[in-house]
């Protein structure tokens, strides 16, 4: 028998731990940008060669507003506009479309592009680079996508260092931008022991973004029993997040991609929880994780703030895209 409204059991009360930073980045949100703007200014359709960012919400968002999303060029009309990912292409990319005399836009998040002319440097000075990263990733393909076929190994973990044999002569190392800084320390921390004179980049390649949801993470990870990262599972930033919570301690920590995705249920019990969003994970899809913890528990919130980030990046002129 249902209890009338006045006589229903209280719901139970749940604490969330609000990370900050979380949710999109500058790269992120300047390529959603660059093809909201393209369709404004061209019409639809305009092209994307895959997923602008790993995330499905935000993929079917810029469908609805007129995008088609490909694996690669040649589903491409030659006449139609077309955006490279936020994530980077290999350099045939860009030089297939010149050939085609296509109209394209490069949405490549500008840290990852500091990576590639990190990489081309280094091969520039006759350094072999060492490029710690996963295999197949999008960055990691559009990185080894710069360079000579032959001039970089990839490293994925610390065995690896430990049993990679680059070619004789000076050796550097570049990252991905969406590792676990915890991770890379410690591979670098390798590399450097077996190859003393390995030449690093200036400047820390794993990007800021990365940097500050990590530590956010570790910070709620202390104080929760559970925590939730809202991200798509195959985004490296917000697989990393997950991570880095079980690490920090809290040894209940789930993906969810958005609110439907998580039963309210699996909460029982738990008196604080983490919630966090992947770079790539609009704002609406954390509140809608909010929503559903309300279905079933009186929810209050609190931000923890690790850092502010105030960086933006410049949305490319829309007139005369790359042709």
């Amino acid at each position: 028998m249902t209890l009338p409204r006045s006589q229903a059991a209280p719901k139970p009360p749940l604490h969330v731990l609000m990370a900050g930073p979380r949710g999109f980045c500058a790269g992120v949100d300047r390529a959603i940008k660059i093809v909201e703007q393209a369709i404004q200014k061209f019409g639809s359709p305009v092209y994307v060669r895959h997923e602008i960012v790993h995330n499905k919400f935000v993929v079917q968002s810029l469908e609805a507003q007129g995008a088609i999303f490909v694996e690669e060029l040649d589903e491409v009309p030659p006449d139609a506009p077309v955006v490279f990912s936020a994530h980077g292409v290999p350099k045939s990319v860009p030089a297939e479309a010149r050939r085609r005399n296509m109209m394209y836009l490069d949405a490549t998040c500008p840290l990852v592009s500091k990576v590639h002319r990190e990489a081309e440097r280094h091969q520039a000075a006759g350094r072999h680079i060492l490029l710690i990263g996963h295999e197949g990733h999008p960055e990691v393909v559009g990185t080894m996508g710069q360079l000579p076929e032959g001039s970089a190994t990839i490293i994925e973990t610390v065995e690896d260092a430990e049993a990679v044999q680059p070619p004789e002569g000076p050796l550097a190392f570049t990252t991905q931008t969406t590792l676990s800084v915890d991770d890379t320390a410690e591979i670098v921390a390798t590399l450097q022991r077996r190859f003393p004179r390995l030449v690093g980049p200036g400047k820390e390649d794993i990007c800021y973004a990365t940097t500050n949801r990590q530590a956010a993470v570790k910070a709620i990870a202390a104080r929760s029993e559970m925590v939730v990262v809202v991200g798509a599972p195959n985004s490296s930033n917000s697989v990393r997040l997950r991570e880095v919570a079980i690490r920090a301690g809290c040894q209940r920590a789930v993906m969810v991609q958005r609110g439907a995705d998580l039963d309210p249920a699996q909460v029982d019990g738990v008196a604080t929880l983490g919630l966090t969003a992947g770079a790539s994970a609009p704002e609406v899809l954390v509140e809608e994780v909010l929503v559903r913890l309300r279905e079933r528990f009186t929810v209050t919130t609190e931000e923890v703030v690790v850092a502010v980030e105030d960086i933006t990046f410049r949305v490319p002129p829309m007139q005369r895209p790359g042709r």
